[in-house]
Parts: C-alpha cells; structure tokens; sequence
C-alpha cells in the first residue's frame, strides 16, 4: 500500500476534490459507475475537436483517422481481454445491451420453446430480464442456481444436476454486484462445455478490478461495460467467440452492418460489423480505449491489490459497529463491494444521511430484486471500492454510520 501512488493517482480525478454539503467528497459508488481520470475526457475531447467524422464510410481523412481510432480501440480491447481475434470484439451500448443482444440472437436461431437457460440467484436485472423476454415471446425457460447464506453458490460442486437435456445456455455473473462474491467461472465454464452448454458470463464488476483472460476462461460470449472501468458511459463490449457469432443472427438491422440490400433480400457484413448496425459512437470507443491505457499505466496487480486492501479493511471496520450486518462471503474471494443493512434503519435512510456527511453510497436492490428476496431484505446500503479509494474514506464512512445509528 505504501508504494501504491494514490495521491497521484486522485489528482487525475479532480471531481473527488469538490465538497458536498460542505463536506469533502467520499465517493463509494463505484460499482454504479466510475469516476473518469483527465486523459480519458481529454482524448474524447481532443476527437470532438480535430477529429470528428463518421467511421468506416468516407474516404476523406477525417472519416479515414476516426476510423483508424475506432479500429485501434478495437484491437486494444481484444488485447485487453486477452481474446484471439478483433473479430470476436463487438461493441454495444453497455453490458446491458450485450446480453439483450445474445439473448435476441441465441434464442432466436438455438432455442425452441420449452428449452432452458440457467442463471443464477445473484443476477443483476440486466441478467434476468432479457431472458425473461424470450421466455414469453419463445416459450423457453429461465431457470436459476441457488446461493448459500453466506453469497456462494451452492451448487458450484455439483452444477452438473443442474443441466438437463433442455438446457441450451448458462448465463452468469463474473462478480455479483451486492454481494461481491467472485463466482469460479473457469470451472462453470468447464463443467458446463463437458455437457456441451455455451457460457456467456457478465464481466461488468470484473473487468474494472482483475485481470481478464477470455481464452483461459473459455467462455463463449463476455460482456462489460466501459463507464464502470474509467471510460465514457454508452460504450459495451461483448466478446463472443468466431464459431458462436458466425451462427448467430444480427441483432438489428441498419448501415453498417450489411454487405448487400435489394429488395428481394439483404446479405450481411463480416464479423464483427454484422452486430453493430448504426454510426457506433466512436468518440466513446477512443475514450474506452483510452481508459484501459490508463488502468494498465498502473498495474492490475497494483489496483487488485490495493483494492483487495480496502475490502478487508472495510469488512474489519465496519463488522465492528454494532447491529451491523454484512452480506456476502466474508471469509471466501469477494472483490471490492460490500453490502450492509444496520439495526433496523432503513437502507433508504441510512444512505440518504450519509449523503449530507458528503459519502456517496448506493441504496436499495442494486437491481437484483430476486437477490434481495433471497436475502429476506428490502434493499441494502452498498459500498463499492474503487482505485483511487484510501482507508481514511473507509473510517470516514465507518464514522458516518456510527453517527447515523446514534440519530436513531
């Protein structure tokens, strides 16, 4: 931690300098999105200003350097998740639309109805709902694995009985966004190919923290999101392995994304433009791009780590304030997210109090309401860690509570 360069790094986000109700900024909301470093706004800015023109269609310079940025976003995303090809890197809005796209796609050409995809208890809604969709247009199954108390899945050791002959796709959570349970996927994704099920996994609260290898997880499809890494918001990326993306139908339809229109017919684009119907914002790609250059500057290992600090940290603390309940593992891997309910205060309450100690927290189901029934619990307060995040906020918020509970 002494080596970590946190005054530095904190400099880069100017907006955690600015006060709230007259009290200092203590921002743990970073599992909602993350704050954005200088370079990041600077590179989207300097785009808008010299280099402004559509991608891919125009054989000016403007339209020919957008491009190249475009393209170069691209590739540093393949290298970033560690995937074989730019082909296999699609962008998207945000990991929401990323599912929603596979979940079109997949049931549409792999599915009939009565056939199954498994999720699991700790979903967010983004992994539930699109499913669900499908399941009253198509007819298939939305089924979930069941969690333990303690956040885990109980069913990691014997997910095979789980699987039935109808079970066409498992979709799950890399890391849950409440709990912050770090789910075994390399060993989902083993279980799972052995009965020949694809993996799609949600790599929204993972790729900010760890290291991303997709070739070493073998999963078929990995979505994230680029505003909860340091990037814009409104840019995604879904990777997809080249033999599951050739099968699968284009999601929309539009410029770009074709090779030929009559009136008869209309042929389709090569991967990955077959996707990505539509001027994509390549101005946010630019920024993406730029933001994985920055989290790279400092080291996964150097940002696990320090990260990892704080969440330990924050669970010694915070389990000392009596009434005090923490979900999750507590004892197994998490990463930097820590939910809690006190007493018998409202997570509503508790949130909205600490806000006018200038403590940015989160409140309510995080969109996971079947979680949070599982949960018995209306909600919960979340705090979420973040690189630039120091252990003098963690006692910040620790005092926060304590005054809190006091009021009540």
């Amino acid at each position: 931690m002494s080596e970590y360069p946190i005054d530095k790094i904190r400099a880069d986000f100017p907006i955690l300098s600015r006060e709230v109700y007259g009290k200092p900024l203590v921002y743990l909301d970073n599992a909602a999105t993350t704050q954005k470093p200088l370079c990041v706004l600077d590179a989207m800015r300097e785009e808008y200003l010299n280099v402004n023109a559509n991608v891919h269609r125009g054989v000016h310079y403007l339209s020919q350097q957008a491009t190249d940025l475009h393209e170069a976003a691209r590739e540093k995303v393949r290298q970033f998740i560690h995937a074989a090809k730019t082909e296999e890197i699609i962008f998207t809005r945000g990991t929401t639309e990323a599912i929603n796209l596979v979940a079109s796609s997949f049931c549409e050409s792999q599915m009939q109805e009565g056939d199954e995809v498994l999720v699991t208890e700790m979903e967010h809604h983004s992994n539930i709902v699109p499913w669900q969709l499908q399941a009253q247009k198509r007819g298939i199954i939305v089924r979930h694995l069941p969690i333990t108390d303690d956040g885990t899945l109980a069913c990691c050791d014997d997910i095979a009985t789980y699987i039935t002959p109808r079970t066409k796709l498992l979709s799950i959570a890399h890391v849950s966004n409440v709990l912050g349970t770090v789910n075994p996927v390399k060993e989902i994704v083993r279980i799972a190919h052995a009965h020949g099920i694809p993996v799609l996994v949600d790599g929204a609260q993972s790729a900010p923290h760890m290291t991303i290898d997709v070739q070493a997880i073998d999963c078929d499809f990995f979505a994230f999101s680029g505003h909860k890494m340091y990037g814009p918001t409104g840019i995604g990326v879904l990777y997809g392995k080249e033999e599951w993306l050739e099968k699968l139908p284009p999601y929309q339809g539009g410029g770009e994304m074709i090779d030929k229109v009559t009136w008869e017919r209309t042929t389709f684009e090569r991967l990955p433009f077959k996707f990505e119907a539509g001027t994509p914002d390549y101005v946010a790609t630019h920024g993406l791009a730029t933001a994985i250059d920055y989290l790279q500057g400092i080291g996964f290992g150097a940002i696990e780590a320090h990260e990892q600090e704080l969440t330990r940290y924050g669970l010694e603390q915070l389990s000392q304030i009596e009434g005090l309940r923490i979900y999750g593992p507590q004892r197994s891997s998490r990463d930097a997210v820590i939910s809690f309910n006190v007493g018998d205060i409202h997570h509503l309450d508790m949130g909205t109090l600490l806000d006018r100690l200038g403590i940015a927290v989160r409140t309510g189901h995080h969109c996971a309401q079947p979680l949070m029934d599982r949960l018995g619990v209306s909600g919960t307060v979340r705090a979420s860690f973040a690189l630039y995040n120091t252990k003098e906020e963690i006692d910040t918020l620790v005092a926060g509570i304590r005054r809190v509970s006091q009021m009540f």
